[in-house]
């Protein structure tokens, strides 16, 4: 074979063989650029749902704050009904205590008026002639 045919053969096959690596350098390029073009689109995902989520839990936070809000007014009402309650309870013990006193000055003013004249539990004793008979006096 002549020298002039292997130097074109050995020429043509650099070409070639640079052809095919200008090829592949663009064909990972473009594969380059679209895998950069993915992690956009992926990166806006992860944006719009992070705005979403961060809108969900400030709705959620404020839903708690009112909960507990309403928690703590619901307390206070227990609390101040219960205050009422034991006011009221306290209040009436005392008027009991003052009807137990008055009841027991006035079988002490009883007992000196009429001596005997009731039990030892402070009930009037009956006198008369019998079961439905009428006393004179």
């Amino acid at each position: 074979m002549e020298t002039w045919l292997i130097v074109l053969i050995v020429v043509a096959a650099l070409i070639v063989l640079a052809l095919i690596g200008l090829a592949l350098a663009k064909r990972q390029r473009v594969a380059g650029a679209k895998r950069r073009e993915q992690q956009r689109v992926q990166a806006r995902e992860h944006l719009e749902e992070a705005r979403l989520r961060g809108a969900q839990a400030e709705k959620e936070q404020a839903l708690a704050e009112e909960q507990a809000a309403r928690a703590r007014r619901e307390r206070a009402e227990v609390e101040e009904r219960t205050r009422l309650a034991e006011q009221e309870a306290r209040q009436r013990a005392a008027s009991a205590k003052e009807h137990a006193s008055a009841a027991e000055r006035l079988r002490a003013e009883a007992e000196k008026l009429a001596p005997g004249l009731a039990d030892q539990n402070g009930h009037a004793k009956v006198t008369g002639d019998g079961p439905g008979g009428a006393t004179r006096r």
